[in-house]
Order: structure tokens, then C-alpha cells, then sequence
């Protein structure tokens, strides 16, 4: 849950504190939802006929981190960017 806002904050410039908490709450709670189904609400729909597009309950965190990804980057973009003196910060960090 933390890979995509960690990519996300090293590659993009405009991320910020709103994009990355519900990238990772939205991740996080698809993946938490999908397993606890299957897991332990109903055990007996844990096989290949009831997943969703086929993807067990162990193989789904790579869509919750998709979504993530996809959530993060969206709402970055929909609120304020990230002050000026921040995006100076990180270029600071950046340079060897």
C-alpha cells in the first residue's frame, strides 16, 4: 500500500499529503474488503468461479495497489499543488 505514494512522491512533483492518503486508503481498503470476503464472510466462494476476473485473494493486492496508483494521481490533481518551497525541499534532496 505504500509503494505507489512512495513512487508517486519520487517521480511526480505534485503529489501531495490529500492524493497519497487516499491513494492508500483506497488501495488498502479493496484489498482488505476483497480478502475478508473470501477469507472469512464466505469461505466457500473462495475458488476460481467467483473471483473477480479470477484473481484469488492472495494475488489482489496488485489491483489494490493499482488502485492506488490511480487514486492517488487523480486526486493530486483535483486539489491545490504542493507549495513552492516544498518542491524546492525535494529537488534539494534529490541532487547527490
Amino acid at each position: 500500500s505504500l509503494f505507489p505514494a512512495i513512487l508517486l512522491g519520487i517521480f511526480d512533483q505534485r503529489m501531495n499529503r490529500e492524493g497519497a492518503v487516499t491513494g492508500m486508503l483506497a488501495g488498502l481498503s479493496f484489498t482488505m474488503a476483497y480478502i475478508v470476503y473470501f477469507v472469512f464472510i464466505a469461505p466457500e466462494h473462495n475458488n476460481a468461479d467467483h473471483w473477480w476476473f479470477g484473481i484469488s485473494p492472495q494475488g489482489i493486492g496488485m489491483v489494490g495497489a493499482i488502485l492506488n496508483l490511480l487514486t492517488a494521481y487523480s486526486i493530486s490533481r483535483l486539489t491545490d499543488d504542493v507549495p513552492e518551497e516544498v518542491r524546492d525541499l525535494v529537488d534539494d534532496i534529490r541532487v547527490p
